[in-house]
């Protein structure tokens, strides 16, 4: 991967080449970046960068190369995922035995992942592995993990000399995914061998053992901008520009999301929405158990998206509501949506629906029962606008 490939990032990709370039790259290095941000593909582009003949050999400081130069052997098998320097360790699951699986078990199915979804998430990569239950329709209820035995294996490999080029890397994914049994590491990252490299990729940094976290270098990225996130949608997921704004704008700068949403681009968000508010302000209790009823077969994903489609038009009207002038990077239908909400919500309303659409969030995604969800968020968003129940979203 190139880090051109990479979205945004432009100064951390500046301070790694620079670390680089100044022979002041340290053996160890926590990505640490929120879902979407891209910390994954930055460690596979900072690999393949350091392995590259064109960096690690003949150039000096006046032409020293911004990009690997995708065309050497290294480059090749970097990108590739085969280079026999550049090692990986991710969460896994058991085998069907129950017996403890390391990565390179699942090395073939994380070289086709990554080409398929670089931006993917650890429940993508699960569902990936372990695909759909077909019987009971559901996701397996195994839990990835990098077990004690994975632990031996990184002490086995990068305690070896290099194959090919000057440094052993290990790139750890997920390293919040290692138990106490992490702590076989430790040694080896204090005290690693000669050109020996770490670098680690975290979505939740409070959740790394505190002894690993204080022996590694700590570079944090901001999320993308959402001009870069439409740019790339338009570009690599060729869809309009009116179309990524609003899914960079929904998604909150997150790729991944950005993508997931467009996956449900067909969905009518906008009409389920007046549909509920309708049975909220006017139809009364049967309309809201049928909505119920209908929402809650729509499964956990949509339901996420739902809401946060629901929250963006919420701070869309706020932002209308607070701006004299008009906006212009909405659509019109969001826009007249977004001024049909502020007539049967004051801001203190608002306010208080996405404090509930952003818990009903964090609760789908740790399985909440979907019914019982949808019944207690019903009837909360009828006590919020019980002032206002004359109003109805034609």
């Amino acid at each position: 991967m190139l880090f051109s490939q990479v979205i945004g990032q432009d100064d951390i990709k500046a301070k790694l080449r620079n670390l680089v370039e100044h022979n002041r790259l340290s053996h160890a290095l926590l990505l640490s970046a929120t879902e979407g941000a891209g910390g994954l593909p930055l460690a596979l582009a900072f690999a393949q960068f350091i392995v590259c003949e064109r960096v690690s050999g003949g150039s000096t400081k006046m032409n020293f190369p911004a990009e690997s130069c995708t065309i050497c052997p290294s480059c090749v098998k970097a990108a590739q995922l085969i280079h026999p320097d550049i090692h990986f360790a991710f969460p896994v699951v058991s085998n069907s035995k129950g017996e403890q699986q390391i990565s390179k078990d699942y090395i073939s199915e994380w070289r086709e992942f990554i080409s398929q979804f670089p931006y993917g998430t650890i429940f993508d990569w699960l569902q990936f592995i372990q695909g759909l239950d077909k019987q009971e329709n559901k996701q397996s209820n195994k839990q990835g993990n990098i077990s004690a035995r994975e632990c031996n294996e990184i002490n086995r490999y990068l305690s070896l000399k290099s194959f090919e080029s000057g440094y052993k890397i290990l790139i750890m994914w997920m390293p919040e995914y290692l138990g106490n049994e992490g702590n076989k590491l430790l040694k080896l990252i204090e005290e690693p061998p000669p050109d020996t490299l770490f670098i680690l990729v975290t979505e939740n940094e409070a959740q790394i053992l505190p002894t690993i976290l204080s022996r590694v270098q700590i570079i944090r990225l901001p999320r993308p901008s959402i001009p870069e996130i439409q740019d790339a949608l338009v570009s690599r997921a060729g869809v309009t520009p009116d179309q990524a704004r609003q899914l960079a704008s929904v998604s909150e700068q997150n790729y991944r999301e950005a993508l997931r949403q467009l996956q449900h681009g067909q969905d009518d968000w906008q009409g389920l929405l007046r549909e509920w508010l309708n049975a909220v302000l006017k139809t009364g209790p049967m309309a809201q158990v049928k909505w119920v009823e209908e929402i809650s077969r729509a499964g956990r994903e949509k339901q996420k998206q739902f809401l946060q489609y629901f929250g963006h038009l919420l701070e869309q009207a706020i932002r209308l509501r607070m701006s004299d002038a008009a906006i212009t990077d909405m659509p019109d239908s969001e826009k007249d949506f977004a001024f049909r909400l502020n007539k049967i919500a004051d801001l203190a309303a608002q306010q208080a629906i996405v404090q509930e659409i952003n818990k009903s969030v964090y609760y789908i995604e740790r399985n909440a029962h979907a019914k019982m969800l949808f019944h207690a968020l019903t009837i909360r968003l009828y006590h919020i606008l019980a002032n206002r129940e004359e109003a109805v979203v034609t």
